[in-house]
């Protein structure tokens, strides 16, 4: 199953997971909008049942696409809808201003999911040439349970392995926004706030890592704590990922800057997150922003922190 409905992305790059429409590298958000085709609404309309020829109201709404008036999900009567328009609007005073520009837009799962990814003009290389870029996510969910989510997301351009920028879910790189009150960007754009300090401090956990070394038993210890053995393989020393992600420490992308470190380790975990993890492209897209591989990626940092401490 696809997990990527409709996608475009800046033909100046093309992303690693090869997904999208290509489009003008200049193009406003609104624009982005419409070539990812996205320019829909959704809008709330009250849910009932047939009981023996009689309807009665559930007490909810169905959210109902313009577009195809698919139903998205069953939301209760004080869950608030972001339009898409809405969420792109968000990097309007940015692009302007010349600090982003759009990156790429689509949407996941039928449209229940809906992004728009910003490449911030700021970035750092460390170690003689080992580039990280950032970009600012944000994700309009229109389904039942799920926050607005606008959060920081380094790369590594040397291996295209996203990297997750915080320690700490909770830290000002993100900010969660309930749908049972309505959307204000700009009170996000106070609380996240859009600052060189947030790339400056992984660049300090970068460097960090960078000069901390592991040795034979830290390093298989650090991939078995991310990727333990379980069910009837308990018996075996590594798991399958484990043992893989010893093979790339050495040979993955990069891997010539600051070799035998924590910041190669944790390479070795985002790069299998990123390129190997998932049945297709689409599914690691989705798991990398949303899903399992992106708990993998914070999980590998605060450990790698953690072990890199302890030397």
């Amino acid at each position: 199953m696809h997990e990527v409905e409709t996608m475009a992305y800046n033909m100046i790059e093309t992303p690693w997971h090869g997904l999208g429409k290509a489009v003008p590298g200049d193009l406003t958000p609104q624009q982005m909008l419409e070539a990812a085709q996205l320019d829909w609404t959704v809008h709330k309309i009250p849910a009932f049942v047939t009981i023996e020829g009689k309807q009665v109201s559930l007490g909810k709404s169905a959210l109902v696409r313009s577009s195809d008036s698919s139903i998205l999900d069953v939301v209760s009567e004080d869950w608030n809808p972001t339009q898409n328009i809405e969420a792109f609007e968000f990097f309007n005073d940015f692009i302007s201003a010349g600090d982003m520009n759009m990156e790429t837009a689509g949407s996941l799962h039928n449209g229940k999911i809906v992004w728009a990814l910003a490449r911030v003009n700021e970035e750092f290389t460390i170690f003689g040439g080992d580039k990280v870029e950032a970009y600012l996510l944000f994700t309009n969910p229109h389904k039942f349970g799920q926050s607005i989510d606008i959060r920081f997301t380094p790369t590594r351009v040397v291996c295209n392995n996203t990297l997750t920028l915080a320690l700490n879910s909770r830290s000002a790189s993100q900010v969660r926004v309930t749908h049972r009150a309505k959307f204000d960007g700009d009170k996000v754009k106070e609380v996240l706030g859009v600052s060189h300090k947030k790339l400056e401090a992984y660049k300090e956990t970068a460097a960090f890592l960078g000069r901390k070394r592991y040795n034979g038993q830290s390093i298989v210890d650090y991939f078995n704590q991310i990727f333990p053995v379980a069910g009837e393989a308990k018996n075996k020393e590594v798991s399958k990922n484990a043992k893989r992600a010893l093979e790339l420490v050495d040979t993955q992308p990069g891997s010539q800057y600051v070799p035998g470190t924590f910041w190669q380790a944790l390479n070795a975990v985002t790069y299998i997150t990123n390129h190997e993890l998932g049945r297709s492209a689409d599914n690691r897209v989705a798991s990398l922003w949303y899903g399992p591989s992106k708990d993998l990626n914070a999980k590998a940092l605060a450990l790698a922190v953690e072990f890199a401490d302890a030397v």
